[in-house]
């Protein structure tokens, strides 16, 4: 099928029907539009990126800005949130597929997070359907007919909240170029869905709602409150409609927080702990620094010095400025076969959300519709108004030591080959086309993926032992990777484990671990594999 596209506009990626509902001339001209009037100043901060990483690797350690001190100092608010979203005491995220954001939609949560990025493989079919459904969702006309059991999904009387996660700013849309270039995949996700939805869902009562992820400064922030400016006064939309929450999931951004704030202060919807992606941001900045070698990521919790200041700080400042202050994901999933481990893990996903209304959060999120009580219990026990921003947390006082102090801990074979594990099941499947993966009862995303490979990488890179004495070298971490694929290989049987893609996601594994100098997302070499599938199967 063949689409009509604007001047400059070459869409490289199958036309499937319905594509042309998503990908019309008109919404194709508006994210040419934003491409054109923003992409050069994203690859300017992707370049300051760079600049900043040399400087951190020279030994430079964060702090907060001199510049901007007259922002952090002073006393100022966010505009005022609409009401709809006041109450957001319990998140659920997941992908953008059509049956998991009916089951989300349904599940008793105060919102949905439909997610383009850590959650969704960005095949084409997988991001074009995702806009196809939200649409649908917006509308409330979304219904699905599962295939083999024919059990039918439709949407409840009352549903939760919608908001949409576009890709972060290092990611591409390579199946659509405007002049040449690969279109920005931040701006495709973003483009599209308020393109179609944001008059519609103002329409109902609600709004364009958004999560914006990975940010690393102040600066990124502004560039995001640019573009809403600009799609709001191109669309005719009053100012303001667009309201996002930030993810801190950088240890960078975490000493910009305020300002951050202060870039998004008409559009804001409050800051989130990303607390998987910010413990990969720790090893990732500081990767060439011997002192900031993490002991397993299993020893590396939230009451963690560094951790703990990091979100009691970001409680502060939000509710100073008189916005959502968000907890972090419960990954686990319910065990159905074992009641004494599904227990074990119950009582976890209590305690770590007991803390997190304790401490003065204004929310959690939670991964699988089956912790959405657990989670609203311990909301509903400490939180009995909206919201908490009343607590302002003045007790709190973090200084830059603080938030870069490592924990102690140590190093383990279980631990290695739980990352060895966790890294290549995730991309096994992430390379399959599915970016949410249920692994040893907890539900993955990129995010942990990273964490894994990531902590790999600078156990070799710094020479660390385990704790038993062994040296964590190339070899070693190669030998773990055969023996934990071989375990695979003996669970699935030959015939399933040759069909799937444990070869390949050990490869880039090992590739991943192998480089000299750190690669910065592993999403990036994967997107290119998948590309490669693609155009394999066209």
């Amino acid at each position: 099928m063949a689409l009509d596209l604007p001047d400059g506009v070459v869409i490289d990626g199958a036309v499937k029907p319905g594509f042309e509902k998503v990908l019309t001339r008109d919404a194709l001209a508006f994210l040419a539009d934003l491409q054109r009037r923003f992409n050069a100043r994203r690859e300017e901060l992707l370049a300051a990126r760079i600049d900043r990483q040399k400087r951190l690797d020279a030994g430079e350690k964060p702090d907060f800005l001199k510049d901007t001190a007259r922002i952090r100092e002073s006393d100022w608010t966010v505009a005022p949130l609409p009401r709809d979203i006041l109450d957001r005491r319990v998140e659920i995220t997941g992908p953008v597929d059509r049956k998991m954001i009916i089951n989300a939609l349904n599940c008793g949560a105060n919102v949905f997070m439909a997610d383009f990025e850590d959650a969704s493989t960005p095949t084409w079919a997988n991001m074009v359907e995702g806009q196809f459904n939200l649409m649908d969702a917006v509308r409330r006309q979304i219904d699905y007919v599962d295939p083999q059991s024919q059990k039918a999904y439709r949407l409840a009387d009352k549903t939760a909240v919608l908001f949409v996660r576009p890709r972060g700013w290092h990611l591409l849309e390579k199946h659509m170029t405007v002049d040449g270039k690969p279109m920005s995949g931040s701006l495709f996700d973003f483009g599209l869905y308020f393109f179609h939805n944001a008059s519609e869902a103002l329409a109902r009562g609600t709004g364009p709602y958004f999560y914006l992820p990975k940010m690393e400064s102040h600066l990124e922030a502004r560039l995001w409150n640019e573009v809403f400016v600009h799609a709001q006064n191109t669309l005719g939309l009053p100012q303001k409609s667009i309201k996002a929450t930030v993810l801190i999931e950088t240890i960078l951004a975490t000493f910009e927080m305020d300002e951050i704030l202060w870039e998004l202060r008409d559009h804001s919807a409050g800051l989130n702990c990303g607390r998987w992606d910010y413990i990969f941001s720790f090893i990732k900045k500081f990767r060439e620094q011997e002192w900031a070698v993490l002991p397993d990521r299993a020893q590396v919790t939230m009451t963690s010095h560094f951790l703990r200041c990091y979100s009691q700080l970001l409680i502060k400042t939000c509710h100073r400025r008189e916005v959502h202050a968000m907890g972090g994901m419960a990954a686990q999933i319910p065990i159905k076969n074992d009641a004494a481990a599904n227990e074990i893990a119950m009582e976890r996903v209590r305690a770590d959300k007991k803390r997190e209304a304790g401490d003065g959060h204004d929310g959690t999120w939670v991964a699988h519709p089956g912790l959405v009580e657990i989670a609203k219990a311990e909301f509903d026990a400490v939180m009995k108004e909206a919201n908490q921003i009343a607590r302002k947390r003045q007790d709190v006082h973090v200084n830059a030591a603080d938030l870069v102090r490592v924990p102690d801990g140590t190093k383990t074979e279980a631990g290695l080959r739980q990352n060895v594990a966790v890294g290549i099941g995730y991309v096994e499947a992430w390379l399959r086309g599915i970016g949410c993966v249920p692994l040893f009862n907890l539900m993955e995303d990129a995010a942990t993926a990273e964490i894994s490979r990531a902590q790999v990488w600078q156990w070799v890179r710094h020479r660390q032992k385990l704790n038993d004495g062994r040296p964590i070298t190339r070899e070693f971490v190669r030998q773990i990777v055969r023996e934990e694929n071989d375990k695979v290989k003996a669970q699935l049987g030959d015939a399933a484990y040759s069909g799937a893609r444990y070869e390949d996601a050990a490869q880039l594994m090992i590739d991943l671990v192998e480089q000299p100098q750190f690669y910065e997302f592993l999403t990036l070499p994967a997107y290119d594999r998948i590309i490669a599938d693609e155009k394999k199967a066209a």
